[in-house]
C-alpha cells in the first residue's frame, strides 16, 4: 500500500471511511462524572480502539512510520528512536489482538475489524522485512526484547488473525526477529517473562525453544510471589502496577501453554489464575466514580494499560464471584475515559503524548518515549468477548468503590490464601 490514498480506499471499499477518520472523530470530552451509559458500551470502545491504530496503521501501511511518527522522550534520552516503532507496533497489537482475532462479518465492527486485521498483517510485514524502511530493531541494545515480547504475546492472543494467515515469508521474517533477540540478556526482575515470553511463541510457531530462558522467567516468578495475589518485581516488591502491565499477563499465558507438560506446571498454573482472580479484585476496588486511581509507581504514562489484570480477568472469564462483568465493564470504561480524553493526550496527527491525564511529560522516565505509551491499548482486551457475551450485554453495575461509599452492607475483603 503506496500512498495514503490507497489507505483510505480500503476503508471506503468497506463503507467505514467516516468511522476510521480518527480526525474527523468527536470522542467525548473529558469529565469528572461518569459519562451516560450509552456512551459507555462496546462502541465507544470500538472508537477508542481505532483511534489508537489508525495513524500507526496508516504510516506502516505506506511503510512511513519511521518517517512520521513522533518521538516524545525524556530530555535526557537520546536513544529512543532506535526503539520507539518496535514499542509502538508490539504493544498497540497486544491490546488490539483479542479483538482481531475475532474475525471479520458482515456487521459493521465486523468488517472495520477484519479491515483492522489486514492492516495488522501488514503492518507486521513492514516491521519485520529486512528490505522496509520501517523495519524494527529486535537486537541492538537491551530494550528490543521488552517489545519483542509485547509482539510475540499479541500473536499468542490473536494466532489465526495475527499468525498463521501471515504470509509464509512474513512468518520467516518475524521468526528470525524473535531470534535475534535471543542474545539480550533478562535482568534480575519482570525481564525474564520477556525472554520467556519469546519463547513461548516460538515454541507454539514450531521452532525449537530455549527452555533456559524459558523457564527461568517461569521458575523465578514462582518464586517471586509474595501472596494475595501479588507478586515482586524481582526479589522485591515496588509500589506500581508491573503485576498489569508485564508479570500477571505474562506469567499466566505463558502457563497456559506449558501447563500441562508437568504437574508442577500445571499445578502452578492453577494458582497463577487464582492469583489473577485476586488482582482483578484490588483493581476494580481501585477505581474511582470519576475513572481515578492511585498514581503510584513508574510507568504511569501507560495510563489505562495499568489495569491490563483486571481486563485480562475479564476477558478470561477469570472475575471474582463479587464482581460482575458489567461492574468490571464500567470501571474500565471509566479508567479509558479519564486517561485517554484529557485535553492534550493527542498530538494534532493523532498521536499519544505522554502523561496520565493529559500533556504531562515529567511522568515520563529515561526508557518512556512515544511508541511506549501504546500499552494503554492492553486496557481494551474485553473486545476480544463477542457484543453477546455478558461483559456487553448486561446493564450497568455500580462499582465496589461506589457501593462501599455509598453505605451499602458489602462483605469484608479478604486476602487470597493459596500455597506458594
Amino acid at each position: 500500500m503506496k500512498t495514503r490514498r490507497d489507505f483510505v480506499k480500503l476503508f471506503a471499499a468497506g463503507g467505514l471511511l467516516g468511522a476510521v477518520n480518527v480526525r474527523a472523530a468527536q470522542l467525548p470530552a473529558a469529565s469528572a462524572t461518569p459519562a451516560p451509559a450509552a456512551e459507555d458500551g462496546r462502541a465507544y470502545w470500538c472508537a477508542i480502539a481505532r483511534r489508537l491504530a489508525t495513524p500507526m496503521f496508516d504510516a506502516l501501511s505506506r511503510r512511513r512510520l519511521r518517517a512520521e511518527m513522533p518521538v516524545e522522550a525524556h530530555p535526557t534520552s537520546r536513544d529512543r528512536p532506535q526503539y520507539t516503532h518496535l514499542e509502538a507496533l508490539g504493544r498497540l497489537l497486544c491490546g488490539l489482538a483479542p479483538w482481531l482475532e475475532l474475525g471479520g462479518d458482515a456487521t459493521p465492527e465486523g468488517q472495520e475489524r477484519g479491515h483492522f486485521a489486514t492492516l495488522a498483517r501488514t503492518a507486521i510485514d513492514a516491521g519485520t522485512d529486512p528490505q522496509s524502511p520501517d523495519f524494527m530493531n529486535f537486537s541492538r541494545g537491551g530494550q528490543p526484547l521488552v517489545d519483542a515480547a509485547f509482539l510475540a504475546q499479541a500473536m499468542l492472543r490473536a494466532p489465526t488473525e495475527l499468525w498463521q494467515k501471515l504470509e509464509p515469508r512474513v512468518r520467516q521474517n518475524v521468526i528470525a526477529a524473535l531470534i535475534s533477540s535471543r542474545p539480550i540478556p533478562a535482568g534480575e526482575n519482570n525481564w525474564k517473562l520477556f525472554a520467556t515470553t519469546v519463547e513461548v511463541f516460538l515454541h507454539t510457531a514450531g521452532v525449537k525453544r530455549d527452555d533456559a530462558r524459558l523457564l527461568e522467567g517461569i521458575t523465578k516468578h514462582r518464586d517471586w510471589y509474595l501472596g494475595d495475589g501479588t507478586y515482586g518485581d524481582g526479589p522485591e516488591f515496588h509500589w506500581d502496577y508491573y503485576n498489569s502491565y508485564v508479570i500477571q499477563p505474562m506469567f499466566v499465558e505463558a502457563l497456559d501453554v506449558i501447563g500441562e507438560e508437568t504437574p508442577e506446571w500445571k499445578s502452578l498454573r492453577d494458582r497463577a489464575r487464582q492469583r489473577l482472580t485476586r488482582w482483578a479484585a484490588v483493581q476494580e476496588r481501585m477505581v474511582a466514580p470519576d475513572g481515578s486511581f492511585p498514581a503510584i509507581g513508574r510507568s504511569i504514562a501507560y495510563r489505562c494499560g495499568a489495569f491490563q489484570g483486571l481486563a485480562l480477568a475479564a476477558r478470561r472469564h477469570l472475575l471474582p464471584p463479587e464482581v460482575a462483568p458489567t461492574q468490571a465493564r464500567v470501571a474500565l470504561t471509566r479508567v479509558i475515559r479519564r486517561t485517554l480524553e484529557a485535553p492534550g493526550t493527542w498530538d494534532d496527527q493523532g498521536w499519544l503524548r505522554i502523561g496520565l491525564a493529559g500533556h504531562q511529560p515529567g511522568l515520563g522516565q529515561p526508557y518512556i518515549s512515544t511508541g511506549s505509551l501504546y500499552l494503554c491499548s492492553t486496557a481494551l482486551l474485553p473486545l476480544g468477548l463477542p457484543a453477546s457475551d455478558s461483559f456487553w450485554s448486561g446493564p450497568d453495575v455500580r462499582t465496589t468503590w461506589e457501593k462501599t461509599w455509598a453505605g451499602e452492607n458489602l462483605p469484608a475483603d479478604a486476602a487470597l490464601k493459596s500455597p506458594r
